[in-house]
């Protein structure tokens, strides 16, 4: 493709229950997905089949060493040259690819999507235009986890900051339950 060519590759960004996939879905459908090659990041989580099961349960899928960034980045450099890009199938509950790929053909728009899209330099200055959502966060997660969410915490009788790697509080909950169960 020439320069006057190139396609226009387009970010959506956000946190999770943002939007990004309705925005993203608005677009396809008003534009045309034949017009589009859609790459969702979420489609190049690390394969973890060499973890064990237990350990694929606490890698933090928020992080941005949890994403082949590096092969999204080749992929859109592929697309905008004109290439068909093979994007893996991630399967979620085994926290692992599978041996499948989607063929993605070029088109004259890219449309990527992701929590992390934009906290990767090496990504963000892909995009020709970058959508940040966050309508369905402000609207919908974050009033309902204030009302009831975080006001419940008053009635929890631990709160554990940083969750299961905080390994003091952990150590301590884990100790009382074996004092717990040893009493029985």
């Amino acid at each position: 493709m020439t320069q006057a060519q190139a396609p226009l590759v387009i970010g959506i960004g956000g946190g999770t229950g943002s939007g990004k996939t309705t925005v993203a879905n608005v677009i396809l459908a008003r534009v045309g997905a034949e017009r589009i090659a859609f790459l969702p990041h979420d489609a190049y989580y690390r394969d973890l089949a060499d973890l064990p099961h237990a350990q694929r349960d606490v890698v933090n899928f928020d992080h941005p060493d949890s994403l082949e960034t590096e092969l999204l980045i080749r992929h859109l450099e592929g697309l905008k040259r004109g290439e068909t890009v093979d994007i893996p199938v991630y399967d979620f509950t085994a926290h692992a690819r599978t041996d499948r790929t989607t063929s993605i053909p070029p088109h004259p728009v890219i449309l990527v999507e992701g929590i992390l899209i934009f906290a990767e330099p090496g990504l963000r200055e892909l995009f020709d235009v970058k959508i940040y959502v966050i309508h369905q966060y402000q609207t919908t997660v974050r009033p309902m986890h204030e009302e009831f969410v975080e006001p419940s915490k008053r009635f929890a009788d631990v709160i554990i900051p940083e969750g299961g790697l905080n390994t003091v509080a952990m150590d301590m909950v884990v100790a009382r339950l074996d004092g717990l169960l040893n009493r029985r």
